[in-house]
């Protein structure tokens, strides 16, 4: 028997994916692996003694779902604790003398019966086996947390000394005598070095305050989110590498603050240790060139920023005037069905990208043999029935990686992979510069594409939020001024497809919810620059021009006000998993514009049936109108398999054509 799949959604507000857990008020748990235990003694054996890591059951459980209105699966804390009880004392017996239970829950709103939650559940913890225990904070500051942070049974707590530094005196003056700090002054979260000075200082300080040996030093989170290793970087030019550290440095770096400090070194002395000396020395003249660099500054880019004005960022007509616009300019049959953009990047595809790449592949045989892929995914949506093309994307190794190739002021890396979900891994850019478009990107492929159809075909760029929040972005100036500057190159991209003849272009900003702040006070800031900036990557066109987006792994109920003042003529998003239950956010508000909602779960290889798209069609119309729904998959095709896609969207286009009978 076939069953729909977890949703999957990002793991607080980073590009790592998780898997949402359902649970219901009769849920039970058990122990059903014992991962934990046997990759520690697999190190073990190896000789290294590790500190298991556990996702905390406060955060597990506020990180799940349920589909029972008014239940909150926070109410199974005591259940699951018996699991959690039952891990530590496995690890206990196989020698374990650390644990650290991941808790980054407590930099975000809580109520009281999350606070009280848990204080529960770490007094039963630290009572389940003879084990320290740790409690880490990350990707934030603890605020009104913080005291019942520092209340945890525990022996250890970490915090976030990247984003949350400023809170350093408060923790230092709560911290019970019988608790160990762990600073976090290691960004784990992105690829520039850390000032060591400023980290010596910051970990000198807690020293001096609470002894050397109540001290722990650590990245600000876990190096997941960071690359592995920097000294493959070979391809990158040596002032930009001399800026950089991926997560083996950060572990050297996080030797070098600690050494440092034991060391005896006063705060703004130089090192007693040549060898830790010169180590500081360097990192000091490396900081010292980015912030000084003429490539991180471009006069013309600020210039032409700062002069952005209201007019700008709005279309010429409201949306009624331009969908009628549209519609004249492109008729179309009820429920039009289209895709995200991408198709499955074959084997054949990425063959040939690494030979051109290593230069054994010319770029006119390697170009030629683009356009033939893209012939071929045009003829075959043709074949289908689809309605609104898209060429494919076979140019483009990921979505945002792209414009990083494309963009100035934008670096690439050869091997700097982080994992995104599964076993799918990303290449983020690394944005160092102020960013400018040196000339068009996307529109010779369009164009190809448009040569082979009567139909038309969508340009497919990615919006600026989404490059913005998927690369690692340079963090000496605030993120909204770099995102406008990605806005203004996007906008020019947008121009000249337009000019081209294209008339639908489709900014996808999937990123968008992800990029949000994790406070709630501090929504309105973001969503107003936000905002601003997707309007000013689509305003540049005619009322004709139709402006869709696309967004995915989003809960829309608390940002859709923010949704509609985006005014994309039509918005796809994600709700095949959701049993069409996302809708619900622009049902309740009265979303004006366009929708596609998702039919086709694309993180799956389960190929749906048309009887299953029809009745998430028909869900659809039950709070839609027909004329503003369109017929797409949840999101691109790329890391699917040509014999799951044919199938599936053959299966779609009937399932549109099924309901059109139906409405007709």
């Amino acid at each position: 028997k076939q069953s729909a799949a977890l949703e999957m959604t990002k793991w607080f507000d980073t590009n790592y994916h998780y898997l949402v857990p359902e649970l219901e008020p009769d849920q039970t748990f058990s122990l059903g692996s014992t991962k934990p235990v046997d990759e520690f003694l697999e190190a073990k054996a190896l000789g290294i003694h590790t500190r298991p890591v556990l996702v905390g059951p406060v955060t597990y459980l506020r990180m799940a779902k349920s589909r029972t209105a008014g239940f909150r699966p926070l109410e199974l804390l005591d259940g699951l604790l018996g699991v959690y009880e039952e891990v530590l004392r496995r690890l206990a017996d196989a020698g374990a003398d650390w644990v650290q239970l991941d808790e980054p829950s407590l930099v975000v709103d809580l109520d009281a019966a999350e606070r009280d939650a848990l204080a529960v559940a770490y007094g039963r913890l630290a009572a389940a086996a003879p084990l320290k225990l740790l409690v880490a904070a990350y990707f934030g500051q603890l605020r009104e947390n913080l005291e019942t942070a520092v209340s945890l049974p525990v022996r250890a707590l970490h915090v976030d000394m990247v984003r949350g530094r400023d809170e350093l005196d408060a923790i230092l003056r709560a911290l019970p005598a019988d608790k160990l700090l762990s600073l976090g002054v290691v960004n784990g979260r992105n690829v520039w070095r850390t000032n060591l000075q400023d980290a010596v200082a910051t970990v000198q300080k807690a020293a001096g305050a609470l002894g050397a040996d109540r001290v722990l030093v650590g990245p600000s989170c876990s190096l997941l989110h960071c690359p592995v290793d920097l000294d493959g970087e070979t391809g990158l030019d040596g002032e930009l590498r001399s800026w950089l550290a991926f997560a083996r440095q950060k572990i050297g770096e996080i030797g070098v603050i600690a050494a440092a400090v034991n060391s005896g070194m006063a705060p703004g002395e130089r090192s007693p240790s040549p060898a830790a000396g010169q180590v500081l020395d360097e990192n000091a003249r490396a900081v010292q060139s980015r912030r000084t660099s003429p490539r991180t500054q471009n006069p013309a880019v600020k210039q032409r920023a700062a002069a952005v004005d209201d007019a700008m960022l709005c279309r010429r007509s409201d949306f009624p005037a331009r969908r009628k616009l549209q519609r004249e300019a492109i008729p179309l049959p009820p429920l039009p069905t289209t895709t995200i953009g991408s198709f499955p990047q074959t084997p054949e595809i990425r063959r040939a990208r690494a030979e051109f790449k290593r230069g054994e592949l010319s770029r006119e045989a390697y170009e030629e043999f683009l356009r033939g892929q893209i012939t071929e995914v045009v003829q075959f949506q043709e074949q289908c029935g689809i309605d609104v093309l898209v060429h494919g994307e076979a140019e483009r190794n990921d979505m945002v990686e792209y414009f990083g190739e494309e963009l100035e002021g934008i670096a690439v890396t050869s091997g700097g992979w982080v994992q995104s979900y599964g076993s799918r891994c990303v290449k983020p850019p690394i944005i160092y510069g102020d960013v400018t478009r040196p000339g068009p990107m996307t529109v010779r492929w369009i164009q190809h594409a448009m040569q082979g159809t009567g139909k038309p075909v969508k340009g497919m760029l990615t919006g600026p939020v989404t490059i913005l929040c998927w690369s690692f972005v340079r963090d000496d100036q605030p993120r909204s001024d770099t995102c406008r500057q990605l806005a203004l190159a996007i906008r020019d991209e947008v121009v000249d497809l337009e000019a081209a003849g294209v008339g639908m272009i489709q900014i996808d900003e999937p990123a968008f919810r992800e990029g949000l702040p994790l406070r709630r006070d501090q929504w309105a800031e973001y969503f107003r620059w936000a905002v601003d900036c997707f309007r000013l990557s689509a305003s540049g066109v005619a009322d004709a021009t139709q402006i869709h987006t696309h967004m995915c792994y989003a809960e829309f109920n608390s940002i859709i006000d923010s949704i509609a003042a985006m005014d994309a003529d039509v918005i796809s998003i994600e709700t095949s998993r959701s049993n069409m239950e996302l809708l619900d956010a622009f049902v309740r508000f009265e979303y004006p514009n366009e929708i596609g909602p998702g039919v086709y779960d694309i993180h799956s290889p389960r190929v749906p049936t048309t009887e299953s798209m029809v009745q998430l069609l028909r869900k659809a119309l039950e709070v839609l109108r027909p004329e503003q729904i369109w017929v797409n998959p949840d999101c691109g095709l790329k890391t699917r398999r040509w014999e799951e896609v044919r199938p599936s969207l053959v299966n779609m286009v009937a399932a549109a054509r099924a309901v059109r009978e139906e409405l007709s």
